[in-house]
């Protein structure tokens, strides 16, 4: 006898395996570039005057860019009237995203639209528009952040320009709910796409909603402090490997940083493996004297940001999702006792 409903759980679970394979590959392969890169001694040196102590204030950093990317999550549950959740609650839901975060273009994090749903029972075609308008604000973040560094750098500038000139075409089709419906209701014609477009008329209906100009603006005005604390992590990382503290690396430290994340998601290669860590490395080479930069500490800053940034959110957001699934069944549990609770009295009354 056939079971058609396992399937496709079997489905999921062998892409979820390849997935994984092809990430423990990629993360492979970028630490042997990055050792190559940095030659072996020189990169274990590196390491091994690393002062640990710094990475308090750097995992402070990164946490303090969490808590921010925090309140623009419940601004954008407010724009969209989701039902009210408990602090603690929202915040784990929130967390649970990064879980997925070593994905192309960080598009996994729907995740957290998914364990919203359970919740609170609003569809994720209307929720999963909070992750565009995320991944639009930080997209924005980051492009101020770079042009900061463009008053002294010319490194990158073609590349950010034409970032730029697509981000804004982005907002403008998206500002223009005319527009897009015109354009679902020719797709509601056709034999395939059609029965899918009212899931996109509430996904972009939501999204206009969120990148109004006031939400806009305020979205990425947090984005740009988040991604800031993220680029100052950087800052006291290559503060920890023995590079002279001034003015000139931290703004070195934050075009770097905004730049190879760009790249990253550019590239969409899961959590931008591979460019993110080679960029940073290799302009942090490119921009800084050769006597206060090796490629034995451009190496080894690239990986300590890059677990900082991506690898130390993921194991997070598995934390989260953990305890998430651990309360859902302790509520499941409890509803199941209270049922048979009510059901003993019934029968004693009767």
């Amino acid at each position: 006898m056939s079971h058609p409903v396992e399937e496709p759980t079997e489905k999921r679970g062998r892409a979820r395996s390849t997935g994984l394979v092809i990430t423990a590959a990629l993360v492979a392969f970028v630490t042997i570039g990055l050792v190559l890169f940095g030659d072996v001694d020189d990169l274990g040196d590196a390491l091994g005057s690393f002062r640990w102590s710094y990475a308090i204030p750097i995992l402070g950093l990164i946490l303090a860019g969490y808590f921010i990317r925090f309140l623009r999550w419940e601004l954008y549950l407010k724009q969209l009237a989701v039902p009210k959740l408990p602090v603690a609650t929202s915040a784990l839901i929130f967390l649970s995203g990064f879980s997925m975060a070593a994905t192309p273009g960080k598009v996994g994090e729907v995740v957290k639209c998914v364990v919203l749903r359970r919740y609170t029972g609003t569809p994720v075609s209307r929720t999963s528009a909070i992750v565009l308008a995320e991944r639009v604000t930080d997209v924005i973040a980051m492009l101020v952040l770079a042009a900061i560094g463009l008053v002294q750098f010319e490194y990158g500038r073609p590349f950010l320009a034409a970032a730029f000139a697509a981000m804004a075409a982005s907002v403008f089709v998206l500002q223009r709910p005319e527009l897009l419906q015109r354009t679902i209701a020719f797709a509601s014609r056709l034999p395939v796409i059609g029965r899918f477009t009212q899931y996109a008329t509430a996904f972009f209906g939501a999204s206009e909603a969120l990148l109004r100009p006031r939400q806009l603006v305020a979205g990425s005005v947090l984005g740009f402090l988040a991604w800031g604390a993220e680029c100052v992590a950087l800052f006291v990382v290559l503060l920890g490997l023995g590079v002279p503290g001034s003015w000139h690396l931290l703004l070195v430290a934050v075009f770097v940083m905004a730049v190879s994340t760009l790249l990253g998601a550019v590239s969409m290669l899961p959590g931008g493996l591979g460019v993110a860590d080679a960029s940073v490395a290799t302009m942090l080479v490119v921009l800084l004297d050769g006597d206060v930069m090796t490629r034995g500490i451009a190496a080894a800053a690239a990986l300590l940001i890059r677990f900082a940034t991506l690898w130390f959110g993921t194991l997070i957001g598995l934390a989260s999702l953990g305890v998430l699934q651990l309360m859902q069944r302790r509520g499941s549990a409890s509803l199941v006792a209270a049922g048979d609770l009510e059901r003993e009295t019934a029968a004693s009354s009767g």
